[in-house]
């Protein structure tokens, strides 16, 4: 994304404090995070080494061979060490038939040593580097098809949500998006799943409130935008969610599938659905280095503070959030084009000058970080019911990112919150976007606050109790502040939370070749 020029005069030692304090609150938690391993992360690595496919009940085979060696061997070593040295001890023939065999419990695994560890190691390097070779080339892909086909023709992409639970249902619903206007299609995944230790597999048809995540859902979704996209003469972007209990394995399915976002937030599963914090953090590195390989854009979380927290009040919270965010994020690898830090339009409406409240809010925002494709996400807290008081809404919220220069504008639906919007509801929203964005076409250009004035001084104001945050999380410690319920009003300790007992420490000579490949290739 192009730099814009800044619209809000802030005070530059207080944007390198900011930051500075981040990386403070943030460096400590990246240690954990280079330090532990889940099984996630090591199920993801025998992935991009080809394992696929699940049992007769649909237990994937990947959580298999993972459970198989964790009981044996544990996983402080990693797995990697463990498969390769049974594949070459005849143990199975393929990664498939040695999981196979491990399910029934006819496998034994073992830490080699000398030789033979260094045997199993370059022989799991090779595997690993087939997926991400395949990331690699399918990157490339979407390169090609950029320049050959051409790119959304404005700038805020709109984003738009498909979620009927039903994969093939939600092409068509994805394609009709895409017809009238639609650059990016978000497939929301079903409620629930970031819940589930395992990734389903195959085709679903059945989802409540979304669809599942899977590599071939991904797959039919990608072909299907694909065949749109060739029809329009643009490219149209997949999103998806990297998030949850699979983080890792998700974004590896991702990248090797071609999605083109994900979201991918650092605190989201710790404050709204209870996963610890710990096994969070360790699964977010490893998935941003995949979506920093894959040239994937992340979208984070912000926004959903302010479903729990007063958006006045705890504005200052979203700014933190964002900074941590990005922090995190430039620290796995990823470039500031893939950074669509989140925000969120949700303000009371009945609070006199909000407007003007959400504006200084997200120029605050698109001043701290220029080169971000912010995602700016509309109102739905404050949806009652009343359909034109929601259009209208929407249409305050279009207006915003026109005059601030927002990357990715989700459309919002006058029915949201309120039911499962029908087609015509999408219709009639991307409507009301493209009005919006054609009429205000260049506006930000003319729209600079004064100094002195009422939006100018509420981000500074924001910014300095941001700064005041950070420091306190910077003694006190980024864990510390979670467990207190700081972001979102919800109290998530480092101790507790979903998922715990799937976190080991690495020890000395832990190996995971995809990790080392990630890392090696950081600077591509």
């Amino acid at each position: 994304m192009s730099r814009r020029p800044t619209v809000i005069e802030l005070d530059r030692a207080d944007t390198r404090r900011a930051r500075t304090l981040a990386r403070r609150a943030g460096a400590p938690v990246v240690r954990i995070a280079r330090t532990h391993t889940t099984v996630s992360v090591e199920r993801a690595t025998v992935r991009l080494a080809g394992l696929s496919g699940a049992d007769s009940e649909r237990v994937p085979w990947v959580n298999h061979l993972v459970d198989a060696v964790r009981a044996q061997t544990g996983l402080a070593h990693g797995v990697a060490l463990p498969v390769w040295d049974a594949l070459a001890r005849g143990e199975g023939e393929d990664l498939l038939t040695l999981a196979q065999k491990a399910s029934a419990g006819s496998v034994t695994f073992r830490l080699p040593e000398g030789r033979e560890a260094s045997r199993a190691g370059r022989a799991a390097r090779a595997a690993v580097s087939v997926g991400v070779r395949r990331i690699d080339r399918a990157r490339a892909q979407r390169d090609r098809l950029i320049a050959r086909l051409g790119d959304a023709p404005r700038r805020p992409w709109i984003y738009l949500i498909v979620a009927t639970g039903d994969i093939y249902e939600d092409v068509v619903q994805a394609q009709a998006a895409a017809r009238a206007g639609a650059d990016v299609i978000a497939v929301i995944r079903s409620t629930g799943q970031s819940l589930l230790d395992y990734v389903p597999e195959g085709a679903t048809r059945e989802g409540y409130a979304g669809t599942y995540a899977t590599q071939e859902n991904f797959r039919i979704m990608r072909a299907a935008l694909d065949e749109v996209g060739r029809e329009l003469g643009r490219y149209v972007r997949l999103t998806n969610y990297a998030s949850g209990l699979c983080m890792p394995e998700i974004a590896a399915l991702a990248g090797m599938e071609r999605l083109d976002m994900m979201l991918n937030d650092s605190m989201y599963g710790i404050l709204f659905r209870d996963i610890n914090p710990i096994r969070t953090f360790v699964d977010q590195r490893f998935s941003r280095q995949i979506h920093a390989r894959a040239g994937i854009i992340i979208n984070t979380g912000e926004d959903n503070y302010l479903t729990t927290a007063d958006a006045v009040e705890a504005a200052h919270t979203v700014t933190v959030s964002q900074l941590l965010n990005e922090y995190f994020a430039a620290e796995a690898g990823l470039a500031p084009w893939q950074m669509g830090l989140g925000h969120a339009f949700e303000i009371d409406p009945s609070i006199p000058q909000s407007f003007r409240l959400e504006l200084a809010h997200a120029l605050l925002a698109r001043t701290l970080f220029p080169d971000a494709p912010l995602k700016w996400m509309p109102p739905t807290k404050h949806m009652t019911g009343d359909i034109f008081r929601g259009y209208l809404l929407d249409g305050f919220f279009n207006l915003a990112g026109a005059l601030t220069g927002q990357g990715i504008l989700l459309v919002g639906m006058m029915t949201e919150a309120v039911v499962t919007p029908w087609l015509s509801d999408r219709d009639l929203a991307l409507q009301n976007v493209r009005y919006v964005l054609d009429a205000c076409s260049g506006l930000d250009e003319d729209f600079h606050p004064p100094a002195g004035g009422f939006i100018a001084t509420r981000a500074r104001t924001v910014l300095a109790e941001a700064i005041e945050l950070l420091e306190r999380i910077a003694d006190d410690g980024l864990l510390t502040a979670i467990g207190e319920g700081t972001f979102g009003l919800m109290r998530r300790p480092a101790d507790a939370g979903k998922g715990l007992d799937g976190v080991e420490q690495r020890a000395p000579g832990y190996l995971n070749p995809a990790i080392d490949l990630l890392e090696e290739g950081a600077t591509r």
